[in-house]
């Protein structure tokens, strides 16, 4: 088996020593971090290690993040996201590649996740710029829906750094386990949720968890130590790491040789 192995960099953190561990990785696109330079720089750096880079898209709210909800109409959402996915393909086009998927951030990710008008805005500006672009999200989550309802191929996405609740939701980032900082911990769970197909929620109980790329968040404390020890362990159980658009694109060429 395999699986993608993600993270968000372009934030202001050390990408250089996080990169090496990753198939793939999503680029702030200079709304709620990152800038031209940081843009650019950071498509030098992934393209360097082999990585496939996808835009990460927030809203725009720097003091907070992205990670606090704004409030802002379907078509604004749509003309966000379109608008800062092109920025970033501006710069990996010029430096001889393209953009491969596409993952929200923080409360666009959520909000995405949960409401069917956020959702639906996400999908079309990523189907206004190209349709071939892999649209990222919580398994079986409105933006995933949203996705395949527009024509997108879609990706689950499972976190080996975020703590989950028994409803499948992750724990709330203000709450004190709501970050899994120990390496063997986050790959404990990064292995569950690729071979297995669940995570160990808060209080013990098994929940299911489809992931067809695993993220660790490149702010987490420690991210660098813990996408080593996920290699480790992933190349001690047998399992391969491929980019999102190298799977997708086997799983098509799978169906497609199906007799009929």
């Amino acid at each position: 088996m395999a699986i993608d192995l993600n993270a968000d960099i372009g934030e202001g953190m050390d990408d250089a020593a996080l990169l090496p561990y990753l198939t793939s990785a999503n680029v702030a696109c200079g709304c709620h971090a990152g800038d031209p330079s940081t843009m650019d720089e950071t498509v030098v750096l992934a393209l360097a290690h082999g990585v496939s880079i996808g835009a990460h898209p927030g809203y725009p709210d720097r003091a907070n993040f992205g990670r606090r909800k704004m409030e802002m109409s379907a078509d604004a959402i749509e003309r966000l996201v379109l608008y800062q996915i092109a920025a970033l393909e501006g710069f990996v086009r010029s430096r001889g590649s393209a953009l491969t998927h596409v993952k929200p951030h923080g409360a666009l990710y959520h909000g995405a996740a949960e409401f069917p008008d956020v959702a639906r805005a996400v999908a079309e500006g990523v189907r206004r710029f190209r349709t071939s672009l892999i649209l990222v999200g919580p398994g079986g989550s409105m933006l995933l829906e949203a996705g395949k309802d527009v024509g997108l191929p879609v990706a689950a996405e499972g976190f080996a750094d975020r703590r989950y609740q028994p409803d499948g939701t992750l724990v709330a980032r203000g709450e004190p386990d709501a970050l899994l900082t120990d390496p063997d911990e986050a790959a404990e769970q990064a292995i569950t949720l690729g071979r297995d197909g669940f995570a160990r929620a808060r209080g013990g109980s098994r929940v299911a968890v489809h992931a067809d790329t695993i993220c660790v968040h490149g702010d987490t404390p420690g991210a660098a130590s813990i996408a080593r020890r996920i290699h480790e362990r992933f190349r001690e159980e047998g399992i391969a790491l491929s980019p999102l658009s190298m799977r997708l694109q086997s799983a098509e060429t799978s169906v497609s040789a199906r007799p009929a």
